[in-house]
Parts: structure tokens; sequence; C-alpha cells
């Protein structure tokens, strides 16, 4: 594994490792030593998936305040995303700033998103797969977020011919620092 800070203090991208032969590879996802050696989270409380059917699907921009905060690895195992993720802690030097990836079935990439960070993306091809892996389990009433045209971060999406969003993520609030 290949663990490489972003300019977004904390956020990480692992890249594999592969020990190819004629069979094809092999390769470490995750390691809690490694991890641990980066002094990034290791727990893991559940893993999940997202298919999704259309390209254009938008998923966010959401994440769980505290006592139930959670780092999340998102993966991209079919198809391709353009993934998000938002510094939303109000003490770190790159608060409310922004960074934008292409997790895609090729490059194999996961994203490290540490704990108070809001995250998103929008799928880029139809039949899109995302794993997650997350340190906390999912807590209805620690859920945040905002709009994915949130003015304040002026995200730049891929544009598509049609978007589609859930009502709750077009219905999230302006953000306001917390």
């Amino acid at each position: 594994m290949i663990v490489t800070e972003t300019r977004l203090k904390g956020a990480y991208t692992i890249d594999l490792e592969p020990i190819e032969d004629q069979r094809g590879f092999f390769a470490r996802l995750w390691c809690a030593q490694e991890l641990a050696g980066h002094e990034l989270s290791t727990a893991v409380s559940q893993a999940s998936v997202a298919f999704n059917r259309s390209a254009g699907t938008l998923r966010g921009v959401h994440w769980q305040a505290a006592p139930h905060a959670e780092v999340k690895l998102v993966r991209c195992v079919r198809g391709s995303i353009y993934d998000v993720i938002v510094d939303v802690r109000p003490s770190s030097p790159t608060f409310a700033e922004w960074i934008a990836l292409e997790l895609t079935e090729e490059n194999r990439q996961t994203l490290y998103v540490p704990e108070g960070f809001a995250h998103g993306y929008q799928t880029l091809e139809p039949r899109t797969e995302v794993w997650y892996q997350m340190s906390a389990p999912h807590a209805p009433d620690a859920a945040r977020g905002f709009r994915w045209n949130e003015p304040r971060f002026a995200i730049r999406w891929p544009q598509v011919r049609r978007r589609i969003i859930s009502e709750r993520d077009r219905s999230w609030p302006d953000f306001s620092d917390p």
C-alpha cells in the first residue's frame, strides 16, 4: 500500500502495490499496521456498498457529527466517480477547503476520509458501485450535510446532461460554521 497525504490535512489516498504474475495480481487494500504507522484510524464498524444505476448520480455532501464522527475509506469497484471531500473542522488549517479525485475501477485508488470531513460523489458512468468502510455505525441523528451546489464552497462538479439527486440531498440547508 502506498499511503499519501492530500493537500487537506488528515486526508489520504491509498494506492495498491500489486504483486503480479501470470494469474493477475494480489494487493493489500487495508492494513491496520500500516495505517497505524501513519497515525490513521484502523477502527472498522461497518462496510457498505452503493450501487448507482445512472451516470450523473450525485450522493452527498454529508458527514456524521461527534460523538458519532466517522472515518471512511471509499473505493470505486465498478465504473468511476468524481469524489469530493470538504474539511468542515473549524480548527483545521484547511477548514472549508475541498479536493476532488477521480476514483475508478481501473485506478483502484482508495480515499481515506478523516473525521470532520464532508463527503460526496457524482457517478461518471452507469452501473457504478462504490465500497465504503466506516469506523462508526450509521447514526441518523448525527447526520449533517449541505447541498452539492453550496455557494460557499463552489465545488466544480462535472457537467452532466441529467443530474440525479435524492430529495434529502437536495434539501440540505446552507453550510454554517459549527
